[in-house]
């Protein structure tokens, strides 16, 4: 009999530590490192991206902003710094966001600088490319700007590889639902 409390005890524990996890639980830092509450945003699409100063995408930062104030009632647009697709992002968090706001006027939230695949993946990023935790699809983050999208309810809804540029159809056609 004890053995079998045991097994069940350890059932329960397996299956809880592994149900899936709510976006709005994750834990990530803004650029300043001030922890944001992804919860505030329920209600409103978040357009996650990982974002370089020097990638042949940065210029996308302008299509960033233009969808961040077109959509702004519904949607928070974040951008994640972040240096594994060629270096590209190789200045501190202060020097990442002089460059976006004297260069592209970003007013969207910047996050702190993250690793979005590997061994150190920010748990943001497991969340929006593991199926087994986002309920609804793989993937794997290919280069800089690549795009995800969750709804207003938390679910995750697609993602869009670097050369969708931010006010695609693709895009906006979500954001208008």
């Amino acid at each position: 009999m004890k053995n079998i409390i045991l097994i069940i005890m350890a059932l329960f524990t397996f299956t809880t530590c592994n149900a899936q996890e709510s976006i709005y639980d994750v834990a990530i830092n803004d650029i300043s490192g001030n922890p944001i509450d992804l919860s505030a945003f329920k209600g409103k699409h978040i357009l996650f991206v990982n974002v370089a100063s020097e990638c042949g995408f940065t210029p996308q930062y302008a299509g960033l902003e233009e969808l961040h104030q077109q959509f702004k009632e519904g949607l928070v647009v974040i951008g994640l710094p972040c240096n594994q697709f060629g270096e590209q992002e190789k200045g501190t968090e202060k020097e990442i966001q002089q460059f976006c706001t004297n260069n592209f006027g970003v007013s969207f939230l910047l996050t702190e600088k993250i690793e979005v695949k590997g061994k150190r993946k920010h748990p943001l990023y497991s969340w929006l490319t593991d199926k087994k935790i986002n309920g609804k699809s793989s993937s794997s983050v290919k280069w800089n700007f690549q795009k995800y999208v969750v709804d207003g309810e938390g679910e995750f809804v697609n993602y869009f590889y670097s050369t969708t540029k931010p006010m695609s159809p693709k895009i906006t056609s979500i954001l208008k639902q």
